[in-house]
């Protein structure tokens, strides 16, 4: 008898996970997906032209995932999420086993595709460690190498799934094209200008495929702290200081950290010492072979002179702020540095959905996160903007918003990049990884 099985996820590790391992496999039947974390991505339709199944799957709220199991005689729930808490993975399991259902983590290795061409894996403990930036760095050294460099994102399919099941960005107006939100603008926006291609998508066997026609080395740009869909030749994980603990307390960083051949920590310009001692502490204690490389976060405004002495509201990349739980980022670190005479606290002027956010998030105060799952989401983030009683707008999101809303205050863009603190550094890294790769 095939065994029913539920996918729990985010939209983005659960159908990879059906995509390799139950796609083409008689054995099971994958009844359904759930879905959580995100908004508007349940009471959607896995297409079946990514399935194989006559009607495709369907994704239910994942708030009904007892009635779901008891209804369908779920037989085992695969948990298939990029960021979760140690408490919430064992809360998730206590539900779908009272309900009468196996609860099932998956090893990464089972669900990585292997490639033609040498890669690098750039994954995190959290989100908001600074992957992207790590990613830059690594495509700037090998494009001064000579060698192409081809970016392969996570997942972030929130939108219609058959027309995203590969996705190619090598200019801005892709972005438009594949309606982005504007979490995967922050993704996608400097790759591009920096003069990378990134392909994303769905199906990331046939996203792989694509990518490797271009590239000479493939880059995995990891989301959350996800383990890479793609089998690395080289595991990169970004460590932060202001979360050293949170590797030994999320799913799956501590899986990261443990498969890593180096561990990058960040963001040390800005951390206490104590802080970046206890992080050396807590990878070391997981993993004692990695290499270790010392980075700071630099931090820069295009314009200082708009935030010295004046009244700022900042906002900050979405993620790293809400299911990432920091209470600040780089725009925060900006305004201080620049000396700004006050941080607006946006909650006060908060609109629609970006006021719900706050209700979810109570530990966000200072700063407002960049949210734009949808054209609604985007016009409730503009209204709390205007109505912010504040001189200028100091936007360290890495997405360009002002493209996207109309913010009637001057707006100042800060920007940040991984500077490594002696050696061995990244290069130091890479050149290694080139001549065991015979490159």
């Amino acid at each position: 008898m095939r065994k029913n099985v539920l996918i729990m996820g985010a939209a983005g590790r659960d159908f990879h996970n059906f995509n390799i391992l139950f796609r083409n496999n008689r054995e099971y039947n994958v009844v359904c997906f759930t879905a959580g974390q995100i908004p508007n991505i349940a009471n959607r339709r896995y297409p079946k032209e990514l399935t194989g199944y006559k009607k495709g799957i369907p994704i239910y709220p994942e708030k009904n995932i007892k009635t779901i199991i008891k209804k369908y005689n779920i037989h085992v729930c695969i948990l298939s999420y990029s960021d979760l808490s140690y408490n919430e993975v064992m809360n998730k399991a206590s539900d779908v086993n009272s309900a009468g259902s196996d609860f099932l983590l998956v090893s990464p290795y089972k669900t990585m595709i292997k490639s033609k061409r040498p890669t690098i894996s750039v994954c995190a403990i959290r989100t908001g460690c600074g992957k992207s930036q790590t990613t830059r760095k690594i495509c700037s050294i090998l494009r001064k190498m000579g060698i192409k460099a081809v970016v392969i994102r996570h997942p972030m399919p929130y939108g219609d799934l058959k027309k995203q099941i590969v996705q190619k960005f090598a200019k801005e107006e892709d972005m438009e094209r594949y309606n982005c939100t504007i979490e995967e603008r922050e993704e996608y926006e400097q790759h591009i200008k920096n003069g990378f291609t990134v392909f994303a998508g769905v199906d990331y066997e046939k996203v792989l495929k694509a990518a490797e026609k271009e590239a000479d080395v493939i880059i995995w740009d990891g989301g959350n702290n996800d383990t890479p869909f793609i089998k690395p030749d080289l595991h990169i994980v970004v460590a932060d200081p202001f979360r050293p603990e949170h590797a030994i307390k999320y799913y799956p960083s501590e899986t990261n950290v443990a498969m890593a051949d180096v561990i990058v920590i960040n963001k040390e310009n800005t951390a206490k010492k104590r802080e970046i001692n206890k992080t050396v502490a807590v990878v070391k204690k997981i993993n004692k072979k990695a290499i270790l490389i010392h980075a700071d976060s630099v931090i820069e405004a295009e314009e200082p002179s708009l935030i010295k002495g004046k009244k700022v509201l900042v906002i900050e990349d979405g993620p790293t702020l809400t299911h990432g739980e920091m209470s600040f980022g780089a725009g925060f670190i900006a305004a201080k540095k620049y000396k700004a005479k006050a941080i607006v606290q946006p909650k006060k002027y908060a609109c629609g959905s970006i006021r719900k956010l706050y209700e979810k998030y109570p530990h966000l105060r200072n700063v407002l996160p960049a949210m734009g799952y949808s054209k609604e989401q985007i016009k409730d983030m503009e209204k709390t903007i205007n109505r912010s009683p504040c001189d200028t707008v100091v936007v360290a999101t890495p997405a360009d918003i002002t493209k996207l809303m109309n913010i009637r205050k001057p707006v100042v863009r800060v920007s940040y990049h991984l500077k490594e603190k002696g050696a061995p550094n990244l290069e130091d890294v890479v050149k290694s990884f080139l001549r065991r790769m015979k490159i």
